[in-house]
């Protein structure tokens, strides 16, 4: 595989309506030395060309196993439609966009595509959550996990956190995985408490419970890898 990491040239299959969420994304290398002039050329590209109804965003890896050699992911997030239309075709501006960002980036751990499957928080696309928790699970139910995941966060998410939870369709690679969550934080002070400490008294006594409950019922669930990102632009 060449440094970065996708064309525009390809078809592919999405299943599913059109109106669920689709995501795509691509991870590479960056050198300390480029990381500033890798931020400009995506900054100065998808803020004059962004795909219409797709979210755009960077990230570091910030925290990750040592087996994770990327440093940078580049994230697509829309629906079946939207994310069909970005993989039409590409013009004589991306091409240059891709040709002046190789020159920057090395091979990471490659791309994938997936379906987000159940969002809670503040989902209003100004409000950012830049420290991101990752957590990769293997899960014998999916069926009850999903289940009991979307009775716990529906009730029991504190404000100031966005809990973002789905599935790889393609791309996973050799990891056991079949489910993943993404938390997201407004600050770093956040990410590191974790949810719980955004609460205290009579919520906090009743999402301890409710956890204990989730866990309890939620299928079987192995946490077979976590990381943590930083979000350094979206667009």
């Amino acid at each position: 595989m060449k440094k970065i990491i996708f064309t525009f040239a390809f078809l592919f299959v999405l299943i599913g309506s059109a109106q669920e969420n689709y995501y795509t994304n691509y991870s590479f290398v960056v050198e300390p030395e480029n990381e500033a002039t890798v931020f400009k050329l995506v900054d100065d590209y998808y803020s004059e060309n962004k795909p219409e109804g797709v979210f755009v965003r960077l990230f570091e890896n910030h925290f990750k196993d040592g087996n994770n050699k990327a440093t940078h992911m580049l994230v697509f997030l829309g629906t079946q439609e939207d994310m069909g239309n970005m993989y039409g075709g590409g013009d004589d501006k991306f091409a240059l966009f891709l040709t002046r960002l190789n020159q920057h980036v090395k091979e990471g751990s490659g791309a994938s595509m997936g379906r987000h499957l159940a969002l809670y928080g503040d989902t209003d696309s100004n409000v950012r959550y830049p420290a991101q928790r990752i957590y990769l699970l293997d899960v014998k139910d999916t069926e009850a996990f999903d289940a009991e995941y979307n009775k716990f966060h529906s009730k029991h998410n504190p404000p100031g956190v966005l809990v973002n939870m789905g599935n790889t369709i393609v791309g996973q690679g050799t990891g056991k995985f079949n489910r993943w969550v993404i938390i997201g934080f407004k600050d770093m002070k956040a990410a590191m408490g974790g949810p719980n400490k955004l609460l205290s008294g009579a919520a906090l006594t009743a999402r301890q419970k409710a956890w204990d409950d989730f866990r309890a019922n939620d299928g079987g669930v192995e946490v077979v890898g976590s990381s943590m990102r930083m979000l350094l632009g979206a667009w």
